[in-house]
């Protein structure tokens, strides 16, 4: 703007300057809000007195074998085949707070949460069972967190996976129908001959499993995953069974249970059966 003596002035816009703060304020509290969110996010875990001792002072866990089963009826297969005997013990959980949990508010936190059971006589030897849903951003984290709690040498890491039949593709619609079946996953490091057929292409392994999988290929960890194609949502018996070739050539301290508990068995498949009843 030029004045009466011809001085030129530089004019501002008040508008401007306000549109400007307003972003500002936003910006900041977006970015608080996405801080809040990310800590609310956060993968936590949570282990007993001693093991905690023992990480904090900047040991890790001894570990031979880590048993990770993932969905519904590859924990179950654990809690009925494997850790229905007086064995084992819970040493810790990791807790995962996502959209999916807050519809799950209700559920206990066990429920809730990723459990850890150890063999009371051999400690070396460590399970996981993941019933609840973890994001991919909480993939890496929930990973990292978890195996870095491990010694990486001589690990051997064994992945249970649920998968759901319609996703398995194949030109062979008989070999499709007859689910349940295992296919399986193994990095470089890993040994041995699986107990069931590799996983053809183009199928995938998606979610936590590949995570892991993923993981121990760079860390040259021997892993392989166990991917059961099912018709069935829920814990099932059947499903269950096809479990057991997966766990047959692990050491002396994984012994499953050939005859389990009727009672424990039924209490897993009923309580399925009574969530997924559309009349209850």
């Amino acid at each position: 703007m030029a004045t009466f003596f011809g001085e030129v002035l530089s004019v501002f816009s008040r508008a401007v300057e306000e549109d400007e703060e307003e972003d500002i304020e936003e910006n900041e509290e977006d970015e608080e809000i996405r801080r809040e969110l990310e800590e609310k996010r956060e993968v936590h875990l949570h282990w007993n007195p001693d093991v905690s001792e023992s990480l904090t002072s900047g040991n890790k866990l001894q570990c031979s074998d880590f048993i990770l089963a993932v969905g519904p009826n590859a924990a179950r297969f654990l809690s009925v085949y494997l850790l229905s005997s007086a064995n084992w013990e819970a040493v810790g959980r990791a807790s995962v707070w996502n959209e999916r949990s807050r519809a799950a508010a209700g559920r206990s936190g066990e429920e809730s949460a990723c459990l850890f059971s150890r063999h009371k006589d051999d400690p070396s030897v460590l399970v996981c069972q993941v019933t609840c849903y973890i994001a991919e951003d909480q993939l890496f984290q929930w990973t990292e967190k978890v195996l870095g709690c491990l010694q990486h040498r001589q690990l051997s890491v064994t992945v249970l996976s649920d998968g759901s039949v319609a996703d398995y593709k194949t030109a062979d619609y008989v070999r499709s129908s007859a689910a349940p079946f295992l296919r399986s996953l193994h990095t470089a490091a890993s040994s041995g001959r699986p107990a069931c057929p590799s996983l053809e292409q183009p199928n995938i392994v998606t979610g936590l499993p590949a995570a892991v999988l993923n993981h121990c290929q760079v860390h040259r960890i021997a892993a392989i995953v166990y991917q059961c194609y099912s018709d069935v949502i829920g814990p099932d018996s059947v499903t269950m069974e096809t479990y057991k070739p997966a766990l047959t050539k692990l050491g002396k301290s994984v012994q499953l249970d050939p005859s389990p508990n009727t009672d424990v068995l039924r209490k897993f498949v009923r309580s399925s059966e009574i969530q997924s009843n559309l009349y209850i």
